[in-house]
């Protein structure tokens, strides 16, 4: 089942972000995700704003292969740096309705 990963950041140092930005793709790319968006753009529509400096939108074929990207050992230094430069959070969520009422998503 198609899962999404929401990575929430608010950066406090960006010494990071350019090793980050140039390395993780192939990194995601190997255990089968891909980057849907990763923005800066971020506008609040409703409700109270976070202090959310950017957003990445990624997803993979399965729970399983998210899991494996975050734990992957390649991956450590570059999610150090970012744990290091920022407060962010890593959210998944599949692809299915919990209400069960949208007739194109499986019911959650």
């Amino acid at each position: 089942m198609t899962v999404y990963v929401i990575a929430d950041v608010e950066v406090t140092d960006d010494a990071w972000i350019p090793e980050y930005a140039q390395k993780v793709h192939d990194i995601v790319h190997k255990h089968g995700g891909k980057y849907l968006a990763r923005s800066a753009d971020v506008e609040v529509l409703e409700g109270e704003p976070l202090p959310t400096t950017l957003i990445a939108l990624l997803t993979f074929p399965d729970a399983e292969s998210a899991r494996a990207f975050a734990a992957d050992p390649q991956y450590a230094p570059y999610g150090s740096s970012r744990q290091a430069g920022s407060n962010s959070r890593f959210q998944m969520i599949d692809d299915t309705d919990v209400a069960g009422t949208i007739p194109y998503l499986e019911k959650g």
